[in-house]
């Protein structure tokens, strides 16, 4: 038998850092860019009652992990559960399983702090967060963590939410935030825009962006749903988190390539390869640039092993048995 850490959510909350979550998923990325396998999502869909299934996985070698997600979400009770396999990259055996829960937030808004780290000018102080969900909590707090942030106005369509997530993030933060009363006021003067909403049209004019914007849209992986329209695809550099995700479930890229304004070369280079210095970010002060972040197994991967490390320094969590397939798979 091998004895394999279980985490539920309640003993991983609060276990690491915005920051913490950000250097783990700075270092997965990097090794992506160096070859460190990652798929895309895939997508199982139910009609009755409807949901979907969805996986997807990595491999960091140097973290010494591989795994993933598992989820399902809509069907009969429409929530969602989010089940993390952890495995030891060099034996593969199992070392944990998590909830994942509780940390998808934070690992998902640490790539997009990588991705502004990497694309957004080194200067830019002010924000616009589109969106205020978990997801928006999460995007925001990884963010201020690589820019020093003095301002943010937040959108959301309902004004009660947009303005309780302004009060609670403008306690937390050191920068002044404040909910606007429209997308086109939260991104005017905005150095960051952040898109995490579940929109299934476009949540700004492109052609509002001001030279030197870096945009991040983490909210939608539907090849029938976007929060960019063409214009901003077509303006901007553009950076998904995998280049074969960008083909599969980018609605916002595959939109702009069906309405002939760009083609596949328009991808400049993923995320780890930016990251790992094989592609260039930011090249000037008013380039427009784009991450598409529609979620990997590198930042789950990277998230995970982390929460794992410090659970097992913590003494957290219980301890579940997995028999090996030369011992149970007998047929007997």
């Amino acid at each position: 038998m091998t004895e394999t850490l279980f985490l539920t959510s309640a003993d991983v909350d609060g276990l690491a850092t915005p920051a913490e979550f950000v250097e783990a998923v700075r270092d997965g990325y990097r090794q992506r860019g160096e070859g460190a396998p990652a798929e895309p999502r895939t997508k199982l869909t139910n009609a009755d009652p409807p949901g979907f299934l969805t996986t997807y996985a990595a491999v960091l070698p140097d973290t010494g992990a591989m795994g993933g997600y598992m989820y399902s979400a809509g069907f009969g009770a429409g929530d969602a559960w989010f089940t993390t396999p952890l495995f030891d990259a060099d034996s593969g055996a199992p070392l944990a399983m998590l909830d994942g829960a509780s940390m998808n937030p934070f690992k998902t808004g640490a790539a997009g702090a990588v991705a502004a780290d990497e694309l957004a000018r080194t200067d830019a102080s002010s924000a616009a967060i589109i969106g205020s969900g978990p997801q928006a909590r999460g995007q925001l707090r990884a963010l201020a963590t690589v820019r020093d942030l003095e301002t943010v106005w937040v959108y959301s369509p309902t004004k009660e939410n947009r303005e309780s997530f302004a009060g609670e993030m403008d306690r937390r933060l050191d920068a002044s935030v404040a909910a606007v009363a429209s997308a086109a006021a939260a991104i005017e003067g905005a150095d960051v825009v952040v898109t995490a909403t579940s929109a299934s049209e476009p949540v700004f004019d492109g052609d509002a962006l001001e030279p030197g914007t870096h945009v991040t849209a983490m909210g939608q992986y539907d090849p029938a749903k976007r929060e960019l329209d063409e214009t901003t695809i077509e303006r901007a550099t553009y950076v998904p988190d995998l280049r074969e995700r960008a083909l599969q479930d980018a609605g916002s890229f595959l939109y702009a390539v069906e309405a002939g304004v760009v083609d596949e070369d328009h991808i400049h280079a993923e995320l780890g390869d930016v990251v790992a210095g094989n592609a260039p970010g930011r090249q000037s002060d008013d380039e427009i640039t784009v991450f598409d972040s529609g979620g990997t197994g590198i930042e789950t991967v990277a998230g995970a092993y982390l929460l794992y490390e410090k659970a097992r320094e913590a003494g957290l969590g219980s301890s579940v048995d997995f028999a090996p397939g030369s011992e149970a798979l007998t047929g007997e």
